[in-house]
Order: C-alpha cells, then sequence, then structure tokens
C-alpha cells in the first residue's frame, strides 16, 4: 500500500473514531461537554522555502484545503483534530508538497452574541516530498515528524448551528532540506452538534 494511501486511511479512521467518540458524548448531555463541531475550510497557503539555484520559476503559494472537528469542554476552551492539505510549492523544476493531522487546544473569546475570537496552539504532524532538480542548493526527498501550530480567527454564527469562520493558522513542517513553516488563511462552514 502506498504511504499517501496508508497515511489518508489512518487519518480518516482516527477522524471517524473521535467523531463518533464526540458524537455520544454530546448527545448523552454528558456534563462538561459544552457542544461538538464539524468543519471544512478553504483558502490559500504560503511556504517559507528557499528557492534554490538555476533561475527556476518560484511560487510558494498554493490552495489549501482542511477538514476538522472538535469539541469544547469548557465554555471558552475546547479541543480540535484537523486534516490539512497545505498544497504545493513550485521550485527547482519540481514542487514540494505537504500535509497533515493537527491536533490543538482552541480557545474562544466572545466579542458579541454571534461573533467569536478564535485562538489555537497545538501540535502537527506532517508529511512532506520534494521534487525536483538535486545540485541546487535544496534536497530533495521525503520527510515527515511532528512540529507546533498555532493559529486565530473569527467565528460569525449566522444560525444556532452554522457559522461562517476565518482563519490564520501557522504548521511548523520538517522538509528533506530544514525544517519551515507554511502559513495558510482559510475560509469556511461550521456545523455545530
Amino acid at each position: 500500500m502506498q504511504p499517501t494511501l496508508r497515511f489518508l486511511l489512518c487519518a480518516a479512521l482516527l477522524t471517524g473514531a473521535v467523531s463518533d467518540g464526540l458524537a455520544q458524548a454530546t448527545t448523552s448531555q454528558a456534563p462538561g461537554i459544552y457542544g461538538g463541531y464539524v468543519g471544512l475550510g478553504g483558502g490559500v497557503s504560503k511556504y517559507d522555502l528557499r528557492s534554490g539555484g538555476g533561475g527556476f520559476n518560484f511560487d510558494d503559494s498554493d490552495t489549501a484545503i482542511k477538514l476538522y472537528m472538535g469539541a469544547y469542554f469548557h465554555p471558552n476552551f475546547g479541543l480540535e483534530l484537523g486534516y490539512l492539505d497545505l498544497g504545493k510549492a513550485r521550485r527547482i523544476g519540481g514542487n514540494t508538497s505537504a500535509r497533515g493531522l493537527n491536533l490543538s487546544l482552541v480557545g474562544r473569546l466572545p466579542l458579541a452574541p454571534q461573533l467569536d475570537l478564535l485562538g489555537k496552539v497545538g501540535s502537527f504532524y506532517g508529511r512532506t516530498n520534494t521534487h525536483g532538480y538535486g545540485g541546487y542548493g535544496v534536497q530533495l526527498g521525503k520527510a515527515s515528524g511532528f512540529g507546533l501550530s498555532y493559529g486565530a480567527g473569527l467565528r460569525w454564527a449566522f444560525t444556532p448551528q452554522w457559522s461562517a469562520v476565518l482563519e490564520w493558522e501557522r504548521q511548523r513542517l520538517h522538509f528533506a532540506d530544514r525544517n519551515s513553516d507554511v502559513d495558510t488563511t482559510t475560509l469556511g462552514l461550521q456545523y455545530r452538534y
């Protein structure tokens, strides 16, 4: 089985297990659970990578997609698990891609009855792959590992269950040639159950 397929299969199983546990906890009105949610967002990613020598085209931005779920264990604090596909950066005649799983502590500060300020900090397990021409100051190959992640955002609840969420996040990733950051800005929908 290919590594990417194994990774996606593990992510799907983990997401299903967490979702089932959160759904059971919230439907049974367990004390200490203040509501679960799922969300989908899309936007842009920006890689902080070297372009390498050789005069190749360099593009460090692409489309980012995230799928996530979480639950609040306190009116202002919760946990969130998400899968992020950070797209590709084009450099050294090839590309560098990244994706991974994020587990974060989420905090929310109500600004108005339907508007919350969000903050998060956690750990990101990422997998990266760099393709291109070797010998231009960038090492090729795959890398993986854990890194710090953090972010901030705004959530506008336009109905009791549905919200629009605007977020900026930074993930620290291991690449074949160095550790570096990838920033994402996403806009998406969140459903609270």
